[in-house]
């Protein structure tokens, strides 16, 4: 006869072998990947699992075994008046749910602990999650049960009795926390090294050679009323999902693997230079075949023809180890279907359904693509590709975007949809009954090709840092209306990062107002935390003469002239901010800690300066007079300075 405790043992004995910590150990790589980015890990459980819930939580902001940041990580059964008060008033079902609702944010973790996978109060806490974009993960008894099937994934311990389901959820609290304390532990070399915090974007699509010739156009042919392409050059660079590589290449922090299919001649030996030269891993899928090539012929940044060549698909082999390996170390997963059959690859289709359970995946389709894989996060259809696949054929307004963003949002198996409106900036539907989020386009100029791939690599980089889709989208909008401002596919010649700020729109305003014949008001400071006094200067300099353009010190200089604690405003915002009012026609961002530099390029025919200066000579002025300008004061209020104004808030803080 058999002891009850040495049978409960053989219980436990059996069961923990058979426990799938290979998942175990991939969860902790996503919690090592999404809580320090700024997401979040949401637990709840009733009973004995509601205690192991509340270990696994204590162990993630507190530590496990390796010194580490405080991880955020909640359990939703921990606070009782939330509890007691959403069971009151809700009633039980709806006690976690409820919570998730209120704390949840697409990207963030559900973790659900039951040993019979049947509590309704966890289910529907799980199908919460899944409708507002989280990752539901569960720990049950056997398998199936209701819980396992609403989650996205499942570790199900394969025991009968309560208590020991409940030990083995311990064990596999335990080996979660020691994976995620690998993970920090295995980057303190790279830390050390520099190379803290490097992720990857895998990005999978149809590539091609795009290649400009351009030229001067200043006369038309005698035999035909066609241009006379004069001074022709020739450039190559990657197109379709090679470009979008290349600009997530740009990105630093991140390595990028691009998967794809690249012919077999010399155009695809000229596409994998190309990618190579900017440090892009290919991951070729082509067995044969030729690489398509698109030339533009332009001349005085406009495209006056293109032709396309080879539009036929490339045979495509099985999908190798080494593209699962990379979707499965990834952070996020980018689709750029142009297509040419890529996406209808079915080892990779799969394989992309696979990845999505635990990172963001963004799809960019096409008319002659495929639709996206069930779980994508975001899709990002522009307008005409949205008209295709709805067959809405109304305004292409908002509310026309908008209508066809819902009709997709129910067609497609995707968690959110932006349809992309070029100039018109992006309108983002994360629920058919909900508001559209709008997020409107600065007005620019330029070359727009590639702007739509840059736009959804940021969208993919974004969501991989945990922010919510709707600040990827506003993210994606403004990179992509930098990108066609810096000259679309000519800025791919200069590199990305560091450059000096962009003086070339107000110079020109300057320009245009002195060939008309008038004069031009300069104005320069931090301009920190905007208030009346500023508001008093830049409204009389603006009645000085026929345009004012503020000069103001970057976030760098104000630190180094005002102390590490300034400036209040980061530079970008206080540039909006200023261009935002009718007085100011255009600001200027200076590095250097005096505007002398920024001064001898504007050249303003008056600088004006607030404050009693009381005789004393302005620093600036001898530079300013050397050119025939003029400095002057105007008057300013008594009792409006930024530097007052920060000290009594801080003071009114400390006596709260």
């Amino acid at each position: 006869m058999t002891l009850p405790g040495r049978a409960h043992i053989q219980a436990l004995t059996a069961a923990l072998p058979v426990l799938d910590t290979d998942r175990l150990q991939t969860w902790g790589r996503v919690l090592a990947e999404k809580l320090p980015a700024g997401g979040r890990l949401l637990v709840a459980g009733n009973g004995g699992s509601a205690a192991e819930a509340q270990h696994l939580t204590s162990e993630l902001v507190g530590r496990f075994r390796a010194e580490r940041a405080p991880l955020s990580a909640i359990a939703l059964h921990a606070d009782t008046s939330s509890v007691t008060a959403i069971t009151n008033d809700y009633g039980p079902e709806q006690v976690f749910a409820r919570q998730v609702r209120a704390h949840g944010r697409p990207g963030d973790v559900l973790l659900l602990l039951s040993t019979s996978g049947t509590s309704p109060n966890l289910l529907a806490a799980a199908h919460a999650g899944r409708q507002l974009g989280l990752t539901v993960w569960a720990l049950t008894g056997q398998a199936p049960n209701p819980l396992a099937d609403a989650s996205d994934q499942a570790v199900c311990v394969d025991a009968p009795e309560v208590a020991t389901v409940q030990e083995c959820h311990l064990v596999a609290v335990h080996l979660l926390c020691a994976a995620v304390d690998t993970c920090f532990t295995a980057a303190a070399p790279a830390a050390r090294s520099g190379q803290v915090g490097v992720r990857r974007l895998v990005v999978v699509g149809d590539v091609l050679l795009d290649r400009d010739i351009t030229g001067i156009a200043d006369r038309l042919s005698p035999e035909a009323p066609a241009p006379i392409l004069a001074g022709a050059r020739s450039s190559d660079r990657p197109g379709g999902a090679g470009l979008a590589a290349v600009l997530a290449a740009r990105t630093p922090g991140w390595s990028i693997t691009l998967v794809c299919g690249i012919g077999q001649d010399q155009p695809g030996a000229q596409l994998r230079a190309l990618l190579d030269e900017v440090g892009v891993e290919v991951i070729d899928l082509a067995t044969s075949g030729t690489t398509p090539v698109k030339t533009r012929v332009r001349a005085a940044d406009r495209t006056l023809l293109r032709f396309d060549t080879n539009a036929d698909p490339l045979p495509l082999g099985p999908l190798p180890d080494p593209a699962r390996t990379r979707l499965a170390e990834a952070s996020a997963v980018l689709v750029c279907d142009y297509g040419r059959g890529i996406t209808s690859h079915d080892d990779l289709r799969q394989a992309l359904t696979a990845a999505v359970a635990e990172r963001p995946l963004v799809w960019d389709p096409h008319p002659n693509g495929t639709a996206p894989v069930p779980g994508t996060a975001l899709a990002v259809p522009n307008t005409d590709e949205a008209v295709h696949f709805t067959g809405h054929g109304g305004a292409r307004d908002l509310a026309g975007d908008t209508a066809r963003a819902v009709q997709l949002l129910t067609a497609w198996p995707v968690k959110q949809v932006a349809v992309t409106r070029g100039s018109d900036g992006a309108v983002l539907v994360a629920d058919t009954d909900g508001h559209p989020l709008a997020v409107p386009a600065r007005p620019t100029a330029g070359d727009t090709c590639g702007a739509g791939d840059q736009l959804a690599v940021t969208a993919a980089m974004t969501l991989a840092t945990g922010r919510l889709p709707s600040h990827a989208i506003a993210a994606a909008v403004e990179a992509a209306t930098d990108y066609v401002a810096a000259g679309g596919p000519a800025s791919l010649a200069t590199p990305p990062a560091h450059k000096a700020p962009d003086t070339a729109g107000p110079l020109e305003l300057a320009a245009r107002v002195r060939a008309r014949g008038g004069s031009v008001v300069g104005a320069g400071g931090c301009f920190d935390l905007l208030h009346a006094g500023h508001l008093s200067l830049l409204h009389q300099a603006r009645r000085l003469g026929d345009a004012l353009i503020v000069c103001i010190n970057s976030d760098a200089s104000v630190r180094r002239l005002k102390g590490e604690d300034r400036p209040v405003v980061g530079e970008r915002e206080r540039a909006a901010l200023l261009t935002a009012l009718d007085c100011v026609d255009d600001v200027i961002v200076f590095a250097e800690d005096t505007p002398e530099t920024v001064l001898a390029e504007l050249r303003p025919d008056i600088w004006v300066k607030g404050g009693d200066y009381a005789g004393q000579r302005i620093a600036e002025a001898d530079l300013v007079e050397s050119w025939g300008g003029k400095v002057v004061t105007v008057p300013f209020l008594e009792g409006h300075s930024t530097t007052t104004r920060i000290q009594h808030l801080a003071q009114q803080a400390g006596t709260r």
